[in-house]
């Protein structure tokens, strides 16, 4: 099924708005040997990592790919396109409480609003959001560890962020 973000009166509105009778009409003005006649060459329905991996193929056909060597390793991962929209909401941005200088008071109500969901959208009683970075699970994960096991040790990949790893060091050196 085709995609149509506008409805029929939508798009009866918009050609009324620019003086037209119809689609045919507004494009009048292309000569026809330049008008799109059938459907493009497009591989599909694909899901999104499967359309940007088409495009990252299409783009390597004409470019060349660059190997990046910063972020120690937090680099070349998949995002959602959704997570620039979620991201970009005036919560995470505006929304914040001096005092609690480790975590935005929009983030934790954000949170709270994913917990709830998950539990309405899954009927579990109870559900948790991940914790707010990756430093600060990791150190929350290392933690549980020594409390659990009753050790004094913990061992980590060498590819553990260095931040993380002065994170737990900072926790763990008392």
């Amino acid at each position: 099924m085709r995609y149509l973000p506008n409805s029929d009166a939508d798009r009866a509105e918009m050609l009324q708005a620019t003086g037209h009778e119809s689609i045919d009409e507004l494009f009048a003005q292309i000569p026809k040997e330049l008008r799109l006649n059938g459907r493009l060459n497009l591989p599909g329905p694909l899901s999104e990592p499967e359309i940007l991996e088409f495009f990252r193929q299409a783009a390597s056909e004409s470019s060349w790919d660059y190997v990046s060597l910063l972020g120690a390793g937090a680099y070349s991962h998949y995002g959602p396109v959704i997570m620039d929209v979620l991201l970009s909401r005036g919560e995470f941005l505006t929304s914040y409480t001096p005092y609690q200088a480790e975590i935005s008071q929009g983030n934790l109500q954000a949170m709270f609003e994913f917990q709830t969901l998950i539990t309405q959208l899954t009927g579990m009683e109870v559900a948790n959001s991940s914790l707010y970075d990756g430093s600060t699970a990791t150190n929350e994960a290392v933690l549980m560890a020594l409390r659990l096991t009753r050790r004094g040790r913990v061992v980590w990949a060498r590819a553990l962020h260095p931040e993380y790893r002065q994170v737990v060091q900072t926790y763990v050196q008392h």
